[in-house]
């Protein structure tokens, strides 16, 4: 490479979030993370009450509370992301369950926010369990009016590793659940976890191929995160699983990213959660020096999305 030459965009190796959201919407286009107060059948009592074995608050340790007032809320998260210059947002219902609640409620809360001018898609976080035929019929309606994407927990095609982690439902209901909501005309992002506790690199590398094979518009890499407060933590103390290095992490992520369609949109590489909780790994908490390494071995690896379809 000559010396004035930048090296390959990351983006050359897979179909980036940020490059969808471009040819879709011509512009960048930014996440808001808000929390519109849910909670989950693991933490009810419904299924449990601890919630999923590694979560220390449902994702949403980043996100806006929404409260009653919805636009409210969605103008303050806009000043979280004001000094990166976006004009067009996804609103991202990011903590818990974003579907596990009366039906009313969902409508008022999602119908306000699809109607902020400065919205032009909706995310839902949400569990395949969770999504009953009265709320996908819902998610359609508010599909006519902004493009709605539901981001599902699956995290493991493992029944045994599903058990561990508390999951709470069997892998049918999440291929019924994906059978739904795209008869719905609704799209699908689904979420999965690298390094679980006893899974080996192979076992999630077909986590990968299960769900590129599911028809999902969309998938987000998750590196096992140990934090303060989860059982996970209590169990990895104990010597009971080690976590994946940094070095681990990128070999097994470059294997499920030549494992799913060349076509479906990776919107997440890896995670990052509250610094102040993380146990390990704690090389994750640079997360600019993770995204730098991951770019270097997708260039010496020459990688490329769907190569081992």
């Amino acid at each position: 490479m000559k010396p004035n030459d930048q090296p390959p965009s990351i983006d050359a190796h897979y179909r980036s979030l940020n490059m969808y959201l471009r040819e879709r919407f011509g512009e960048k286009v930014y996440k808001l993370a808000l929390d519109g107060g849910f909670i989950c059948p693991t933490r009810d009592g419904t299924l449990g009450t601890r919630g999923c074995i590694f979560c220390a608050g449902g994702s949403g340790a980043f996100a806006q509370p929404v409260g009653e007032d919805v636009r409210a809320a969605i103008e303050t998260a806009k000043k979280r992301v004001s000094g990166k210059g976006g004009k067009k947002f996804i609103a991202y219902y990011q903590s818990y369950t974003g579907t596990y609640a009366p039906l009313d409620r969902l409508r008022t809360l999602y119908t306000e926010t699809v109607s902020h001018p400065d919205i032009v898609a909706l995310s839902i976080g949400t569990r395949p369990d969770c999504l009953p035929d009265e709320t996908v019929a819902l998610l359609k309606e508010l599909n006519r009016v902004k493009p709605v994407w539901t981001e599902l927990g699956l995290q493991t095609v493992h029944e045994a590793t599903a058990r561990y982690i508390r999951r709470g439902y069997p892998l049918a209901v999440f291929d019924d659940a994906v059978r739904r909501l795209h008869e719905a005309g609704i799209e699908v992002v689904v979420h999965m976890i690298l390094g679980l506790p006893g899974e080996t690199p192979e076992m999630t590398e077909e986590t990968a191929r299960y769900i590129g094979r599911s028809g999902a518009e969309g998938i987000k890499f998750q590196l096992l995160h140990v934090l303060e407060g989860t059982d996970l933590a209590e169990d990895y103390r104990k010597g009971l699983f080690p976590v994946l290095t940094q070095e681990a992490y990128i070999r097994v992520l470059e294997r499920c990213i030549e494992a799913i369609p060349a076509d479906m949109v990776v919107h997440r590489l890896t995670g990052d959660g509250a610094k102040r909780e993380l146990i390990a790994p704690l090389w994750s908490a640079d997360k600019k020096q993770v995204l730098n390494a991951i770019n270097r071995a997708f260039d010496r690896d020459a990688v490329m999305q769907g190569r081992t379809v």
